[in-house]
């Protein structure tokens, strides 16, 4: 289970919780993945939702009514399924006052693979939850504001059975023309200055600033993914990178490359050719266009 959390709102949360839900899911085509809001906002279901909206669709609400994510999650585009956000979560949150309720849920619910919460830009009751129940906690920081409320983030981890371990700093929206002095250090060689000197943790892969990324997010009326549609740009390789240090923090193991046509048989006993990051981007265009 993963959380995409930070108190700090404009730092990238949904953006690299939507775009990594895709990655991953290239990386691993058997590894079923389960994207859930904890906001009232809608660009989730605009991202993935296939169609109109199923007339009774059944949302973040019902899940929590019912204590499990059964029945609620819709198949989405690119195989990722997504729970529909709740319009009024002021309810929501009594029913997740107590921290282990979303780990109970997840518990309680016949589901397998990856489970990736995007946070509303809080440190309330289903934030918190998030961040009580994860096995990775991603917070991104852009600038010293976020950097501060990661802080807040390590605490609450460190709150709920020695879990500040599994907190991770994320570099993001990483701009390297922001200089702070007249030496020349940028902004995000402070930051990553005071991380060090804090001794968090953090992924090696950043997610740099991108005009590409905001025409992907606000040009057209659905969210479209980096890994599709920013093919050769640095933040697309960053969104590989950074799916790559997921999948090897939770222990996933690399889907088995399908067969291809060769020329020659390899000689026996020799392994299997590397599968490369196109195939996996037709694969999960594939699926993306399939709705599987």
């Amino acid at each position: 289970m993963i959380a995409v959390a930070s108190n700090k709102g404009g730092v990238g949360k949904t953006t690299v919780a939507t775009n990594l839900a895709i990655a991953l899911r290239a990386l691993h085509e058997d590894l079923p993945i389960l994207l859930v809001t904890l906001d009232d906002q809608c660009a989730v279901e605009r991202m993935f939702r296939i169609g109109e909206p199923p007339r009774e669709a059944r949302t973040l609400k019902h899940a929590f009514a019912q204590r499990s994510f059964d029945g609620c999650a819709e198949l989405g585009q690119f195989g990722i399924e997504f729970v529909s956000p709740a319009r009024d979560l002021e309810a929501i949150k009594v029913r997740a006052a107590e921290p282990l309720t979303l780990r109970r849920m997840l518990d309680a619910s016949a589901r397998e693979g990856v489970v990736i919460f995007d946070t509303k830009s809080d440190l309330e009751a289903l934030t918190r939850g998030a961040l009580a129940a994860c096995d990775l906690a991603i917070l991104p920081v852009a600038d010293r504001a976020s950097l501060e409320e990661a802080e807040k983030a390590f605490e609450l981890l460190g709150e709920h059975g020695g879990r500040r371990k599994r907190g991770r700093v994320l570099f993001t929206l990483v701009d390297r023309r922001t200089k702070l002095d007249a030496d020349g250090r940028d902004l995000h060689e402070r930051l990553a200055k005071k991380v060090e000197e804090r001794g968090w943790p953090r992924f090696e892969a950043v997610v740099s600033r991108s005009p590409r990324v905001e025409a992907l997010n606000s040009g057209k009326k659905r969210p479209r993914s980096i890994l599709h549609e920013a093919k050769g740009t640095l933040v697309q390789r960053q969104l590989r990178e950074l799916a790559e240090e997921v999948a090897k923090s939770l222990g996933l193991a690399a889907s088995a490359a399908p067969a291809e046509p060769s020329a020659a048989a390899p000689a026996a006993g020799a392994p299997p050719p590397a599968r490369s990051f196109a195939t996996d981007l037709r694969s999960a265009l594939f699926r993306g266009l399939r709705g599987r």
